[in-house]
């Protein structure tokens, strides 16, 4: 039997781990024996229905969107992977690889796509179904349980770092640096040559520093002010010199820090939307056309990246030795890991034993 972590009562944070036959591969397709799941903020989001742009999810979905495991059967008809193959499963758990979307790289919002834990089965679950040619080959240097983190965490804010061009040198601020996505991002981002500014609680500034970043900022010194964005900017602008920030990763899914996140940036600077905002949407403070013509600012969003953004990440991961910070708890505690999210009290990522 296939055991499996569903969304009991959605919009609230209750689970259970159920039990259910093991499916079989169709053509094309693969069944993985899941050792390991990352679990993302995004879960929590799908969980609790807080996403006022997606549709209510069902009960009893199966999340989770960062899986790593064995290939222990083939579908009829495959033959790009064997048994054996240690692979991973993403946020896009299918595409169809041939739409204009697909052509540009853009897979993750192929009309005909799948997102795991999303209207789909994800991989809170031991036993899991994917397409063969689109599942992750891991290099079984890394470590199976921090690899699945990088199947969401990992690979999106890589490709973020790449879309916006970082070079050498170049000041990065992360915003919810301390968190799974953000202190990936610290490490990929001083891995490519750059300067890191993190921006966190002030409980997370020994873990952040750790991991390479430059300097720290606790964002809760600057909140009570009504001028508390101006100050918050001039402070980054001091640790950079007086230029503000080339790059601003918004890892959070905080509206306050969008708010606050243009302001962060110098001349020509970038901000990617990373984070999805919680609650129904808002502008992003400070974005005013006047004001992004006189810097030459940039603005984009994604969600994650593709097959090729996927190998590059790893590759990087394996050669700078990018590693995961994250805590391995058993598949029945989806719902405390839920609640320490809520009250943030996790560092960098949490992993669920499946095995």
């Amino acid at each position: 039997m296939n055991r499996a972590i569903v969304y009991t009562n959605p919009g609230t944070i209750e689970t259970e781990v159920i039990e259910k036959p093991i499916e079989e591969p169709a053509p094309g397709e693969v069944l993985l024996r899941l050792h390991y799941s990352g679990v993302c903020h995004t879960d929590y989001g799908i969980c609790t229905n807080v996403f006022a742009t997606l549709p209510p999810t069902p009960k009893g979905q199966i999340g989770g969107h960062e899986g790593v495991g064995e290939v222990i059967k083939l579908g009829p008809g495959t033959t790009s992977l064997k048994l054996g193959d240690l692979v991973g499963v993403k946020w896009s758990a299918s595409a169809c690889l041939s739409c204009g979307n697909c052509l540009e790289g853009g897979e993750t919002t192929c009309p005909a796509g799948t997102i795991s834990g999303f209207m789909t089965p994800g991989t809170f679950q031991q036993y899991c179904l994917a397409p063969a040619n689109y599942v992750t080959p891991i290099p079984r240097s890394l470590d199976p349980a921090g690899a699945a983190a990088l199947m969401c965490g990992g690979i999106t804010v890589y490709t973020a770092l790449k879309r916006a061009e970082v070079k050498h040198g170049q000041w990065v601020v992360v915003l919810g640096a301390g968190g799974g996505l953000g202190h990936l991002a610290i490490q990929y981002a001083v891995a490519l040559g750059t300067r890191v500014v993190a921006l966190d609680v002030g409980a997370k500034e020994e873990f952040c520093l750790g991991l390479g970043a430059r300097a720290f900022v606790d964002f809760t010194k600057f909140a009570g002010e009504e001028d508390g964005g101006e100050q918050l900017a001039a402070r980054v602008k001091e640790l950079t010199g007086g230029a503000g920030a080339k790059v601003v990763l918004a890892c959070s899914s905080s509206n306050k820090s969008y708010a606050q996140a243009v302001g962060l940036l110098g001349f020509r600077g970038t901000l990617v939307c990373i984070g999805v905002p919680e609650g129904g949407p808002e502008p992003i403070g400070g974005a005013n056309a006047g004001d992004m013509i006189t810097r030459e600012l940039k603005i984009f969003a994604l969600k994650s990246g593709n097959r090729a953004d996927a190998k590059e990440c790893l590759d990087i991961a394996t050669a700078a030795g990018i590693k995961t910070r994250y805590e391995l708890r058993p598949i029945d505690s989806l719902t405390q890991v839920f609640k320490d999210m809520e009250e943030g009290k996790i560092n960098g990522r949490v992993v669920l034993d499946l095995r």
